[in-house]
């Protein structure tokens, strides 16, 4: 589910909401009851951890003994 961040322009108070995409918007402030807007966000990145998210993760064998072999080691 989204996180929507929204914001009261009557007090300032600014609050985040998991909702589903189908859901409404939120239109009043839990802190004073007055109507809020929903923000613009520019979204989050995304965090690669773990093996198997490199390309030399899935290299064959024989490619790996051959680049010992050029790198010296």
């Amino acid at each position: 589910m989204p996180t929507y961040q929204y914001k009261c322009p009557k007090c300032g108070y600014e609050f985040e909401e998991f909702q589903r995409i189908t859901d409404s918007p939120i239109e009043i402030c839990p802190h004073c009851k007055g109507k809020t807007h929903r923000l613009v966000s520019g979204g989050v990145g995304l965090l690669f951890k773990g093996s198997g998210f490199y390309i030399t993760d899935h290299r064959s064998s024989s490619y790996k003994d051959a680049s010992k072999k050029d790198s010296g080691s």
